[in-house]
């Protein structure tokens, strides 16, 4: 079967032929100048807003000086939060208090944080979870619901907790390894749909077969 086409906003049609508005491909579904999303990256919410950046990133301004970067293949369960760098308070003085931003003179270019939060490809974070500023999450990952991440999380590691740890690795090293060699996510629609089964079903020998083809 042929994947989904990555330019439609409502990838999913119910049995009555209509579009379930509650997921989307967030490639199709934002704009905005700091939010990035790979193809076939989708969230899910059971109160779809209008406004997916905003729900997703409430922090992240189209003024902001950081940005949300998500990898392909990624799938954003509900309640999913990220807190972005422009929620940071400058805590090396003696207050908090963020004093500049209520000038309207000093508020450009104030931002004491300014790291960026980088998502790879093919993570799943799951219903709840917070990430946090500067977090930077591997390929394959999965985040459990309602993990508080923050740094960095290995690629095809399973993370859960406040603050998130690491469980388990979905696999060994070596497989990993191939794994990231691979990036299969990166292959043209047509090879991934003729390797579904065998991404499903955990045969990277199929995978590596094709890439030799290439």
């Amino acid at each position: 079967m042929p994947l989904p086409d990555p330019l439609r906003r409502y990838p999913i049609s119910l049995p009555d032929g209509s579009s379930h508005k509650g997921t989307v491909f967030l490639s199709q579904a934002i704009d905005h100048p700091r939010f990035e999303a790979g193809e076939y990256t989708y969230a899910s919410d059971f109160d779809a807003p209008q406004d997916w950046a905003q729900r997703l990133a409430p922090y992240l301004f189209t003024f902001s000086e950081e940005k949300l970067v998500l990898g392909k293949f990624c799938q954003i369960a509900h309640g999913v939060r990220f807190i972005t760098a422009s929620a940071n308070h400058a805590v090396d003085g003696l207050t908090c208090f963020p004093f500049p931003i209520f000038n309207p003179d000093r508020m450009t270019g104030y931002q004491p944080d300014t790291r960026e939060t980088v998502i790879g490809h093919d993570v799943w974070i799951g219903f709840g979870a917070l990430i946090l500023p500067g977090a930077r999450i591997g390929n394959g990952a999965i985040i459990g619901a309602g993990s508080v991440v923050r740094g960095e999380v290995p690629p095809y590691a399973i993370v859960t907790g406040n603050p998130a740890e690491v469980r388990r690795f979905r696999f060994d090293r070596h497989v990993i390894e191939r794994l990231q060699a691979l990036r299969w996510w990166d292959w043209p629609a047509e090879t991934i749909a003729q390797v579904e089964e065998a991404l499903l079903s955990g045969d990277i020998n199929v995978l590596e077969k094709i890439a030799l083809q290439k």
